[in-house]
């Protein structure tokens, strides 16, 4: 049991992200006491190399939050001075006596050397390691021990977190819900006709109103918190880590199937080997299976040819009676295929990478555990919920079933697919609207760091309205396609090569002086620019309500209330959006919006002064890809307390403006490498996509002598204000307030339209 819980431990790779956490930070500080403590001899821990090529400790099933020290390896070559160990000999009249021999203890210093590159690489390779020892006078196998326990520890920290977390949750869709039921009780009716007062509809902001629609469309997502938290409960480790035995394991894992989806283990297996084998013919085969379009470039799936090839029927299929979506791309990313395949595979890390694209993700259960170190055989079931970044377009909440797979010594293989014949189980029908034919993508080794990724997305929908601004991309499936998640694949993993990097030119980091203020400033803007994400799209965690501006605007509106966060003011927030067409390329757009020269032309919510850049971070090989800190008025005579932090990306498929004012004092702290995550934000910006017009460019000749005319269309844009109504959260949205954040919105698209030469009647 000991050994499978090791050796489950080996398959977390944890990001940099995750030393952010207050809360994490003041445990692992008292780890690092206890740490030194051992190092005095005030702490005894033993170890036992279980021969697996873990340690674990003599008298514990699992790492103890109580006793969470530094764990020291031994080896043989270990016990040399400094401590003891226990050893059984045969003594007088053969009885076996306990001699207790001396083992070598890490000094403070070589603990210290070891932490630091821990914070920097808790996956040491070989080569690392080899020079860690040298340079410690270590072996490399107490070096891997002590990096192999550090993990374990870290490991179980994280667990019971996240445990408590879940558990919070849960309460507070349990108080939420008991909050709708009572003050729908005392709702006061009309006493003529028993509808309610129309004072009270006169605006959607009330508390029982917005309750009420949330309630609706919480209930599916307290069966599955519901459903993980059993799971929690019973154990702070999750299933993919379970110290249970495999008979066990595999016995409630089909229990699960059985009595949720109603399909056996055996069958959901058989189900993702050939799903597999799509995978691998779908990434492979090019025409007469896929054609490219001359129009886009982009390849398109020949359905005649995907029926033969797979030996499909018509009339037997029903999801052909559904539309269909189908995609494949390419691309080369720098990020090694282990730490790819483990982004795909850990929900969280998931999330993290394609942040404008998935507002949810869970690992529902595991079915296989596959090989401990690389995935190797894996099959999990997930849910995720995709977005796009503006209320207009519903989101996507999908389950399928994930399988990793070595292909070869250079290829892996992600293959997702939905399972089959849900449609007469008790489940809700709004949950099953989009389903997974086989996709995934191919992972082939490139070396030096860089992998050749081939994705796949193929998906039958259920034939839904969408926005007319939104149509096209939707129906082509340039919003959700291929191309849409390997653009944001590449973007991310190149931001990541330039936060680790330590060799940037000066020209491509100016005004932060230290490496640590780089990559504190850098990580502040990451969630500066995922926390917009999650705030402007139509995920169920807002409830959006139309309302009307002064010339007829579609603006959509929604409050949320910050209790502890914090990451963001406390209070009642208010946001803003409204989404519109422009006739302007999306690189032209981006490239106004985001020119610190040109801010004034637009920004109502800064009241529209000059600004001058004091910093600006690269963090991609194209300019649009950077971080800049901004004053307003210039830097020797401005005496404002808030800059702003300005985050903006940009790829093929969709660029970003997000920006947020900052406490000067606390934004001078992290430019000096101080911890970001207290640092208070609230971002506003700009989702800027293209409109899909490259096959019908003739559209776009609503001004002949406007540079939208030429065949890169126009620009959908999204603009997004949030605002802090009321510092208590007990407090409710006002009129006035709606007023206020809606005319920010205005002014900022009339400014906009204004700058660029654009008439209201040419969007």
């Amino acid at each position: 049991m000991l050994a499978d819980m090791s050796n489950n431990n080996n398959r977390l790779a944890f990001t940099k992200d995750f030393f952010s956490s207050p809360a994490l930070s003041l445990t692992l500080a008292g780890i690092f006491r206890r740490g030194e403590m051992a190092e005095k001899g005030d702490v005894e821990m033993e170890e036992v190399d279980d021969g697996s090529g873990e340690v674990r400790r003599d008298d514990a099933a699992e790492v103890s939050s109580e006793n969470l020290g530094p764990v020291r390896s031994r080896s043989d070559d270990d016990f040399e001075g400094g401590g003891v160990h226990e050893e059984n000999e045969e003594g007088d009249g053969g009885c076996l006596v306990k001699r207790r021999k001396k083992y070598h203890r890490h000094t403070t210093e070589q603990i210290r050397e070891m932490e630091a590159l821990f914070k920097e690489s808790p996956h040491p390779d070989e080569k690392q390691r080899q020079q860690l020892s040298k340079r410690l006078g270590l072996s490399p196998r107490q070096v891997k021990f002590w990096f192999q326990n550090r993990r374990t520890q870290i490991k179980a920290i994280q667990e019971r977190h996240e445990n408590t977390l879940l558990k919070a949750e849960m309460e507070k869709l349990r108080e939420e819900n008991k909050a709708m039921r009572e003050l729908t009780k005392k709702k006061v009716g009309c006493p003529n006709c028993g509808t309610a007062n129309a004072a009270e509809d006169h605006t959607a902001f009330t508390t029982t109103e917005q309750l009420r629609i949330k309630n609706a469309k919480l209930k599916a997502e307290v069966e599955k918190l519901r459903a993980a938290l059993g799971k929690h409960s019973q154990s702070s480790i999750s299933p993919s880590y379970s110290s249970g035995n495999d008979q066990e394991t595999n016995r409630n894992c089909l229990d699960f199937y059985t009595g949720i989806f109603g399909l056996e283990k055996s069958r959901i297996m058989e189900r993702v080997h050939q799903a597999l084998e799509e995978l691998k013919t779908m990434a492979a085969t090019n025409e007469p299976l896929w054609i490219r379009s001359i129009e886009t470039g982009r390849e398109i799936l020949n359905y005649d040819e995907y029926l033969k090839t797979f030996h499909l029927k018509n009339s037997n299929t029903c999801w052909l009676k559904r539309h269909i979506e189908a995609s494949r791309d390419t691309t080369v990313v720098f990020m090694e295929p282990s730490r790819l395949i483990q982004s795909f595979m850990d929900e969280n890390q998931w999330k993290e990478m394609f942040p404008s694209m998935i507002s949810k993700a869970a690992t529902i259960d595991v079915i296989c555990n596959g090989e401990v170190a690389n995935w190797n055989g894996a099959v999990q079931l997930m849910f995720v919920e995709v977005q796009l970044l503006t209320p207009l377009v519903p989101t996507r909440e999908i389950y399928f079933i994930r399988h990793c797979k070595q292909l070869d010594t250079e290829q892996w293989a992600i293959v997702d697919v939905s399972i089959d014949n849900v449609d007469d189980i008790n489940i809700d029908a709004s949950l099953m609207k989009y389903r997974k034919r086989p996709s995934g993508c191919i992972i082939k080794d490139e070396s030096n760091g860089h992998c050749k990724v081939t994705m796949v997305e193929h998906l039958e929908c259920e034939k839904t309205q969408v926005h007319n601004l939104y149509r096209t991309i939707v129906n082509n499936g340039t919003a959700f396609g291929a191309r849409h998640w390997m653009a944001t694949l590449q973007l991310q993993c190149e931001r990541l090569a330039f936060f680790m990097a330590t060799n940037i030119p000066i020209k491509d980091s100016t005004g932060v002086a230290t490496l640590a203020g780089r990559k504190s400033t850098l990580k502040l803007a990451q969630r500066m620019s995922s926390s917009f994400s999650q705030a402007v799209a139509a995920s169920s965690y807002q409830t959006w309500t139309k309302v009307v501006g002064k010339t007829g605007e579609d603006i959509r509106v929604c409050s949320r209330k910050n209790l502890s966060d914090p990451g963001e003011p406390i209070g009642v927030i208010l946001c803003a959006v409204f989404s519109l067409w422009l006739p302007v390329p999306p690189h032209t757009l981006f490239h106004f919006l985001r020119d610190d020269a040109r801010r004034n032309e637009w920004d109502a919510m800064f009241g529209g002064d000059k600004v001058d850049s004091i910093a600006n971070l690269a963090k991609g090989q194209d300019r649009g890809n950077s971080v800049s800190i901004q004053t307003r008025g210039s830097k020797e005579s401005s005496s404002s307390s808030m800059w702003i932090l300005q985050d903006t990306s940009t790829n093929s498929s969709e660029s970003m403006v997000v920006y947020s004012g900052v406490d000067v004092s606390g934004m001078q702290s992290v430019m000096t490498g101080c911890d970001s995550g207290s640092l208070t934000i609230l971002p506003s910006g700009f989702s800027i996509l293209p409109d899909g017009a490259e096959s019908r460019s003739l559209l776009i000749t609503r001004q002949k002598d406007h540079k939208s005319s030429d065949t890169h269309g126009g620009a959908l844009l999204t603009a997004a204000v949030q605002i802090v109504t009321d510092a208590s959260p007990s407090a409710k949205p006002t009129v006035d307030s709606v007023e206020y954040v809606k005319s920010i919105v205005c002014c900022t698209i009339k400014n906009i339209r204004s700058s660029l030469g654009c008439c209201e009647d040419d969007c």
